[in-house]
């Protein structure tokens, strides 16, 4: 929609209003003006001034936020089986890039349209994407979606570090992304250089990220495994014989002799705004520290699952304080992009933790860990009206419990901004 009609203020109506920063509003209404959220408030009433649209029996809640995946990765759905160890899912992994995808470079963008796509269509409006080539941010802008671009490195052996970063931060520099800056609703971006994890990247990369960085958030996959664990414990196992075969070693590094969380302060990198991405096999000492320095945890079960890293102590997540966003992984390591699947699988294995908090993982604290607070994830003045409405069936009560616990993605559609 476009022209005088897109910026029409309006009022929708539905059975319930989520606006995240309070209880659901049962009945309720959101009011919006060229394209931002003005008020919201509960019950049936008709604000005067503007037309009213009433949903019927549907839920309305801020689009929801993907905090970690991995769009380029996208050719690899169903090419890479399900692993009894992060290792051995690795190397299935890396076997596929050295094949590379059937139709080249045009398979793994048409992949990753594809996935961009389906997942706007299930309820995300921002994600944070891992992007090793830069491709990804054409793609989201093409589709309307908003971004934080973590460039990720990856060198275990890094005799210049600083030109390694550097020369990330120029590829990003000279990137222009169409349509981003258009209008005061177009998708946005912002930008980061990013270490991958502690058995891929040397110990003076990691500091020269940190010491390079700019106002956007670090990410790192930290505390993923059993074999992370006990290589950054001992300089062994599954993870030195991965880098040893792939001719990655260096006997320049040394053992730190730590946990993941411990490393990163060492190497200069637990420097907030920073994602901690898996966190699964990191203590409660760990969770608290990461929690006292103002990280976020970001939590993808589903692909925990799949790569063979166990269950991620989600419980322990919020019991410990630390806040939790959600991310789906990439289609190397999981089903779907879609944020109810993973929200359904965060239910599933953590029963305690109230729906309320698990719907503020997937929309207030991503957008906040994102760096994008002020525009995403809450329904409140000021903010874009980047809403979604799920259906509701008639017999919900719950309606929180209902979003959490598996809603169907053909119950999913992204409302016109206004």
């Amino acid at each position: 929609m476009a022209g005088p009609e897109r910026d029409r203020r309006m009022i929708y109506r539905a059975r319930a209003v989520l606006p995240i920063t309070g209880p659901p509003l049962v009945p309720g209404w959101v009011d919006i003006d060229r394209g931002r959220i003005v008020r919201a408030g509960p019950g049936l009433e008709d604000p005067k001034g503007a037309g009213v649209e009433d949903l019927g029996d549907v839920a309305i809640l801020p689009g929801l936020v993907n905090a970690h995946t991995h769009l380029e990765l996208s050719w690899m759905a169903g090419r890479v089986p399900q692993a009894g160890s992060m290792v051995e899912w690795i190397r299935n992994l890396i076997l596929q890039r050295v094949s590379g995808p059937p139709g080249g470079d045009d398979e793994v963008v048409a992949a990753a349209r594809r996935a961009a796509a389906a997942m706007r269509d299930t309820g995300t409006v921002l994600a944070g994407d891992i992007s090793n080539t830069l491709m990804s941010p054409a793609v989201l802008a093409e589709l309307g979606l908003s971004a934080a671009i973590f460039h990720e490195m990856l060198a275990f052996s890094a005799p210049d570090p600083a030109a390694i970063v550097d020369e990330a931060w120029q590829r990003i520099d000279r990137l222009s992304v169409a349509g981003e800056g258009h209008s005061a609703n177009a998708p946005e971006f912002a930008f980061s250089v990013v270490a991958h994890a502690p058995y891929s990247v040397a110990p003076a990369l990691f500091a020269e990220i940190a010491r390079q960085r700019r106002s956007a958030p670090l990410s790192v996959h930290l505390g993923e495994s059993p074999e992370e664990i006990a290589f950054l414990r001992t300089g062994g196992g599954p993870f030195r014989d991965l880098l040893e075969d792939l001719g990655a070693w260096t006997d320049a590094w040394t053992t730190p002799a730590c946990d993941p969380v411990e490393y990163l302060a060492r190497v200069g990198h637990l420097a907030p705004p920073i994602l901690i991405v898996h966190a699964v096999h990191l203590d409660d000492p760990a969770l608290e520290r990461l929690r006292d320095v103002g990280a976020v945890v970001v939590t993808c079960p589903r692909s925990n699952l799949w790569v063979g890293a166990g269950l991620p102590r989600v419980a322990h997540f919020y019991g410990t304080g630390v806040p939790v966003a959600i991310g789906t992984d990439s289609l190397a390591s999981t089903s779907t992009l879609n944020m109810f699947d993973e929200l359904a699988e965060l239910r599933r294995i953590a029963p305690d933790v109230s729906a309320a908090s698990l719907l503020d993982s997937a929309t207030r604290v991503g957008a906040e860990a994102l760096g994008f607070g002020g525009e995403y994830g809450t329904i409140e003045p000021g903010r874009r009206a980047a809403l979604v409405a799920v259906d509701l069936p008639g017999a919900v009560g719950d309606v929180e419990e209902y979003l959490v616990s598996g809603v169907p993605a053909h119950a999913v559609r992204r409302l016109p901004a206004g």
